[in-house]
C-alpha cells in the first residue's frame, strides 16, 4: 500500500518542488519547495525499497540530505535575512525616518520613465569598494522569457529610488539606446566615467 501511493507521490511532489524553486519567489517559496523535494525523495525511496532499486534508495537518501540542506538555507537563514531587509523597507516609510531600500529588493524591480512607461527591470546592482554606493544598475528589456532581451548598465546619476518605486529621467527609448552590456565594456565604462568627471 505504502509503496504505491509513493509511486504517484514522489513524481508529483518532485514536479511541483521544481517549480516552486525553479520560480525564484522568494525564500520562503523556495525553501517550501525543498520541504517538497524531501517528500519526493523519500517517496522514491519507498519506491527504491519495494521494487529492489537500491541505487534509487542511495540516491534519494543522498538527496534528502541536500534537501535538508536547501530548507535550512531557504527557510532558515535567507529567510531571517528577507525579513530584515523587509523590516527596513517598512521602517523606510516611516516620515520620521531615512528613506531606506535592501539592496535584494533593487533586483526584480520595473523602472520606469519620466512618462510612467516601462523602462526595463532591474537585474543587478554595481557597487564601487571605494566609496560603498551603488555606481549603476543593470537593466535587461525586450525579448521574450530570455531570448532576444538587451541588457544595459543605467548610471546612478539617472536613477531615482524610492521605497516603492524606481525611475528614470531618461525616456525609455534613450534607455534603450544605452551600450549594450557585456562583460568586456565595463573596464572601457568605467574608465571612460572616471575622465569625464575629472
Amino acid at each position: 500500500m505504502a509503496s504505491s501511493v509513493a509511486e504517484w507521490l514522489a513524481p508529483a511532489a518532485t514536479m511541483l518542488a521544481a517549480l516552486m524553486t525553479a520560480a525564484n519567489l522568494g525564500a520562503r517559496v523556495t525553501g517550501w519547495g525543498f520541504v517538497v523535494f524531501t517528500i519526493g525523495s523519500i517517496g522514491w525511496i519507498i519506491v527504491g525499497l519495494g521494487s529492489g532499486q537500491s541505487n534509487l534508495v542511495a540516491t534519494n537518501a543522498f538527496l534528502t540530505l541536500v534537501n535538508v540542506i536547501g530548507i535550512w538555507r531557504w527557510l532558515g537563514r535567507q529567510a531571517r535575512y528577507e525579513s530584515v531587509g523587509a523590516s527596513a523597507e517598512e521602517a523606510g516609510h516611516a516620515p520620521d525616518l531615512p528613506t531606506v531600500l535592501p539592496a535584494t529588493g533593487i533586483v526584480g524591480r520595473t523602472i520606469t520613465d519620466a512618462d510612467g512607461r516601462t523602462a526595463g527591470e532591474a537585474v543587478e546592482a554595481i557597487l564601487d569598494c571605494d566609496t560603498g554606493t551603488i555606481r549603476h544598475l543593470v537593466v535587461r528589456f525586450g525579448g521574450v522569457g530570455g531570448i532576444g532581451e538587451q541588457i544595459v548598465a543605467l548610471p546612478i546619476a539617472d536613477i531615482r529610488l524610492a521605497t516603492d518605486t524606481i525611475t528614470t529621467p531618461l525616456r525609455a527609448d534613450q534607455v534603450a539606446s544605452l551600450p549594450r552590456l557585456d562583460a568586456r565594456l565595463w573596464p572601457r565604462l568605467l574608465k571612460e566615467e572616471s575622465v569625464a568627471a575629472a
